[in-house]
């Protein structure tokens, strides 16, 4: 009766979300009650999804001051003299324009926000190729390729959900797929590699003299001007090097470093409490909604698994999937994540289908982690940039101009190259069984 009633819960969850009938927080929320008060437990409902608020807590509070702390690095300009000065190398260069975009992309992509990453990216970039004539389907696919694996970063989407989803700590999942990660860029650099050598065999080098964008050197020497942020400069990239190599450590608990960090960043740079109070609400947004839907997700995640439907459903789908299959379900769900991107959203992939996974794969002695660093393989790294679920997928295709279906033609075998790639990675270093 539990995994008849769970499965309805999660069809039912899905159906709301795929068809927009319910925002995905009023969906959570709406289905936890319906189906708690179905199940008959409407005396212990509020315990339990208590319990599950107070799972996802410590991920909320590391996604409000990982945002607030590289909002304010790009709102000091940490990065913008850097891209500057890429810039001012490319030239007239279509290789190095197009390595220039992955790089860029990769330092933009920093602050966890996919629709942010493309407008500041697209904006510095789409001058060149315009100019230099470029195929603009090779700036948005460089565009996605960088960003999808920068999506996998602990503030971004995908990972905080799968965090949340499965109850899980955030650095469980995100420090082991720092050298996947890794070996994710290396493919990107060097797919923008192939595609700006083609581009470069097909027009050749323009003898301009410089292909900044206009605006772009006059920002990044506003901005070493302005508010004595250049003597700053070297303190702000100092702590955040510092930051990434505590965090790697696990020194503290990552929503601690975060914290304790944004708090000095903050102080140092605009002492002013006014200021400070400014600099916090210019980035409520940023944090406000995926925060909400975090503390949802807790409140749905904490009946379904407190009321043991998910339980009851795992142990039915594991009558039916053959020992052979199960040891191997973590390569399973890293291939799979990639047509599942294109069926689910993120929000009904990782919490709707996601926690049936892992608890099924429990069963055959896999830990919920590991379920939770296959999936970001192929849904965050191809899905992202390809998914017509994804709305920052149209952001990108809108600022460039390229047509839907062109992108995913000309991406997809890229795209899932870096699937195949961090894969094969992540069973290398042991991030992921075989």
């Amino acid at each position: 009766m539990l995994s008849i009633l769970g499965f309805c819960m999660i069809l039912t969850f899905l159906v709301l979300v795929i068809t927009k009938r319910l925002s995905v927080v009023v969906a959570f929320i709406f289905t936890a009650i319906a189906f708690g008060l179905i199940g008959g437990f409407a005396s212990e409902m509020g315990e339990m999804m208590v319990a599950g608020i107070l799972k996802v807590t410590p991920t909320a509070v590391m996604i409000v001051f990982a945002i607030l702390y590289f909002g304010l690095m790009i709102d000091v300009g940490l990065f913008e003299p850097m891209i500057a000065k890429i810039l001012s190398f490319v030239k007239g260069d279509p290789l190095k324009i197009v390595m220039a975009t992955a790089i860029i992309t990769m330092l933009v992509g920093l602050d966890g926000d996919g629709s942010s990453t493309f407008m500041i990216t697209v904006s510095a970039m789409l001058p060149l190729y315009m100019k230099l004539g470029m195929n603009r389907l090779v700036l948005a696919s460089v565009v996605g390729l960088a960003a999808g694996v920068m999506n996998i970063i602990p503030w971004g989407g995908p990972l905080v959900r799968a965090a949340a989803s499965l109850q899980v700590e955030v650095s469980d999942l995100f420090i082991p797929l720092i050298p996947v990660m890794i070996c994710g860029l290396l493919w990107t650099l060097f797919a923008a590699y192939i595609l700006g050598k083609r581009e470069r065999e097909r027009l050749g080098v323009s003898p301009i003299e410089t292909a900044i964008p206009p605006g772009m050197s006059e920002q990044a020497a506003a901005v070493e001007a302005s508010n004595g942020t250049s003597k700053l400069f070297w303190f702000n990239w100092f702590l955040t090097i510092l930051l990434m190599v505590l965090l790697v450590m696990e020194v503290l608990p990552i929503q601690i470093l975060f914290a304790a960090a944004f708090a000095i960043a903050l102080f140092v740079n605009f002492p002013n409490p006014q200021e400070q109070q400014e600099r916090i609400l210019s980035h409520a947004n940023s944090f406000v909604m995926i925060c909400t839907l975090i503390f949802a997700a807790g409140i749905f995640t904490g009946v379904f698994t407190e009321t043991k439907m998910m339980d009851s459903m795992a142990a039915s789908i594991v009558t039916v999937i053959p020992d052979w299959l199960g040891a191997h379900l973590p390569l399973v769900v890293a291939l799979t994540s990639i047509p599942m991107g294109f069926i689910f959203s993120p929000d009904a992939y990782y919490f709707g289908i996601l926690p049936i996974i892992s608890e099924t794969a429990s069963n055959f002695g896999i830990s919920p982690v590991e379920i939770g660093r296959a999936a970001l393989l192929g849904h965050s790294t191809t899905g992202f940039p390809l998914s017509p679920l994804v709305p920052a997928t149209f952001i990108l295709i809108g600022l460039v101009g390229v047509d839907f279906g062109d992108h995913q033609k000309f991406l997809f075998k890229w795209a899932f190259g870096t699937t195949i790639v961090m894969t094969i990675a992540a069973i290398t270093f042991g991030v992921i069984s075989l």
